[in-house]
């Protein structure tokens, strides 16, 4: 597996990243697929024994009990802090990216972590409500203050993350290294003006969902899963493309089968080519990762990648937020 640094950070990370939200309770009865903190402990020891090094939840996911459940099982394997790469996210929690709201959240975050710092922090979203200086200046005093070594952003138009890079750069800020966006090889939306940003500005790319909630792991009749029968959130995104998709899946299934490997490593394979530095794996079974840590050893040829493509139609936006009603940015 390969490691490479998230931006000019500093921060080296694995090619996979666990993903968080896979982790922690179900108080609202929508992820009744997520694990419980024993079960999280043997999935973050088995990622951690593979080599991956990295990683990423948020405050809301579990109602923070993913943070929590993360923190007890680093501490309970007696994984040295410099070991391992943490990052979470602020904004679906009350004041969004207020300055008040981030100085609150972070406190929050650490203290279920149990560490005295992050090595990312990340904006899940972009905030209409909040000007984009007082987001950037809070952020900012973080990087100051040691709490956040880096910060990082999530799904968003291309112009808001240009807007507040410039703000960063206009008053002396901390730049975001990362941007956590929405991409697979069914929903490639981004390549059109975010993902082009990201790389003009030198900020590291680390997709969430890069496995559709396993409609790229399985042939596109296998729905068997229980993620893929109960998971809301990935119903929601991917559905109603299903006519759109099964072109792509099925040529998936099929270059798989040439290189006799799994879909998800030929889909893992795809992204790591397109230019992503880690990609965040869901699991929720340590054997999932297995296969993850081989796909950036995949060599995918020219032919591969045309072919792969080929198929895609365009989707609707699925990951900004919408701008609210008469506002024009």
């Amino acid at each position: 597996m390969k490691y490479t640094e998230l931006g000019s950070s500093g921060i080296r990370v694995s090619s996979v990243c666990i993903g968080g939200m896979s982790f922690g309770l179900d108080p609202e009865g929508k992820q009744s697929w997520t694990l419980d903190e024993k079960q999280t402990e043997n999935v973050i020891a088995h990622a951690l024994d593979k080599g991956i090094n990295f990683i990423d939840t948020a405050n809301q996911y579990g109602a923070g009990t993913s943070e929590l459940f993360i923190g007890k099982a680093l501490k309970h394997l007696n994984v040295p802090r410099d070991k391992v790469v943490l990052a979470s996210k602020v904004f679906y929690n009350d004041g969004k990216l207020s300055r008040k709201a981030i100085f609150r959240e972070i406190e929050g975050s650490l203290q279920r972590l149990q560490t005295d710092y992050l090595d990312l922090y990340q904006i899940h979203r972009f905030d209409y409500d909040t000007p984009i200086e007082e987001t950037m200046e809070a952020l900012n005093e973080l990087v100051v203050q040691g709490k956040v070594r880096a910060i990082g952003a999530s799904s968003m138009y291309a112009y808001q993350l240009m807007n507040m890079m410039h703000c960063a750069e206009t008053r002396g800020y901390a730049k975001f290294v990362t941007m956590q966006d929405h991409w697979n090889l069914i929903y490639r939306e981004d390549e059109r003006e975010l993902i082009p940003v990201c790389k003009q500005n030198s900020i590291s790319l680390i997709p969430y969902s890069p496995l559709a909630a396993g409609r790229l792991a399985r042939p596109f009749e296998d729905h068997s899963s229980r993620r893929a029968m109960t998971d809301a959130v990935a119903k929601r995104r991917y559905d109603a493309s299903q006519k759109l998709d099964e072109g792509v899946i099925r040529r998936l299934e099929e270059i798989a089968a040439k290189y006799n490997v799994s879909m998800s490593r030929t889909a893992l394979a795809w992204l790591y080519q397109k230019g992503a530095a880690s990609v965040l794996i869901g699991a929720t079974d340590p054997k999932h990762f297995d296969d993850a840590v081989q796909a950036d050893e995949l060599p995918l040829s020219e032919e591969d990648i045309a072919d792969l493509e080929a198929l895609y139609q365009p989707h609707p936006l699925k990951g900004p937020l919408p701008r609210p009603a008469g506002r024009e940015f």
